[in-house]
């Protein structure tokens, strides 16, 4: 597996990493052994970077369970794991309100404790539109300096909110989570440049456009999983599932063999001068193996 600098944290990481947001039971049921298997899977093929968030999973906070039921220590000290605080109970209307640093700081305890570590190596703001998010600096910085969190920034396809948050930083903000694919390429009208010029360590989620890049989708497809029930037929996300299928057919042509839809998805994407890794989810060994396919 291919390892490059994360921007100005100066980590090596792997070019492509796993996001563990399938591994919850939001994309349909999985087993804890399974989710084990992944996990394990992924170190095997060399991956070293988890994604992960507080929210991810039903219930709540599953995915960074089943991620400290399985991680142990010793592979621990191998790996660079994120995880996102913002989104706690908005999916169950129990949202934890994050009005103060504390409320911040007890987010990222939680976190700790259900992936069973005494440090994350990334916490991300996971409200991508904030305006003012200026109780996540402080809770971040307060984080970092009692050692729980190694360093900090935002999940967020904005701009402008990006450049907001790292200027309220004093630019501490060390990483960002963005939505990007060859489906998606508005990160390449000014944000990616904007991270270059900040250095700033590059997460690329939704890199398979959640799983529109494979090419296995067609009008045909029923969707059962609570993420992309949305495109089916009379759904309200529809229109957008049909709009990329008719844009599949031009890269499918483009591409010539089916088979390698998901690696020259991913290579587009780290191939960026900008220098993103990236965080495909997998529900199965066999797709952490062809995602890694790609940073060989």
């Amino acid at each position: 597996m291919i390892n490059r600098r994360f921007g100005k944290t100066g980590w090596d990481v792997s070019v492509v990493g796993l996001g563990t947001w399938n591994l919850g039971n939001q994309w349909g049921e999985m087993s804890d052994a399974t989710a084990s298997d992944i996990l394990l899977a992924s170190i095997d093929q060399g991956m070293n970077l988890l994604d992960t968030a507080e929210s991810y999973g039903i219930p709540n906070g599953m995915s960074e369970m089943r991620i400290g039921k399985t991680i142990t220590s010793a592979m621990r000290d191998n790996l660079i794991v994120v995880s996102k605080v913002g989104n706690w109970g908005s999916r169950t209307n129990g949202r934890v309100p994050k009005t103060s640093a504390d409320s911040i700081r007890v987010c990222g305890h939680a976190c700790l404790g259900r992936m069973r570590t005494d440090r994350i190596d990334v916490l991300l703001c996971h409200e991508g539109n904030i305006k003012d998010p200026t109780v996540y600096v402080e809770g971040f910085e307060e984080l970092v300096a009692e050692g729980s969190v190694r360093t900090y920034g935002i999940s967020t396809n904005s701009l402008d909110v990006l450049s907001n948050f790292y200027e309220i930083s004093k630019g501490a903000c060390a990483v960002v989570e963005v939505d990007y694919s060859l489906l998606n390429r508005n990160p390449e009208e000014g944000f990616l440049d904007y991270c270059l010029e900040k250095d700033l360590g590059i997460l690329v989620r939704g890199p398979l456009a959640k799983g529109v890049l494979s090419g296995k989708f067609s009008r045909e497809t029923v969707f059962t999983d609570t993420v992309r029930n949305g495109w089916n037929a009379g759904e309200s996300d529809r229109a957008d599932f049909e709009q990329m299928l008719d844009r599949m057919d031009v890269i499918k042509d483009a591409v010539g063999d089916d088979s390698k839809l998901v690696e020259t998805a991913l290579r587009y994407v780290i191939g960026h001068k900008s220098n993103p890794v990236v965080i495909p989810g997998a529900t199965s060994v066999a797709q952490v193996k062809g995602n890694a396919a790609a940073g060989i």
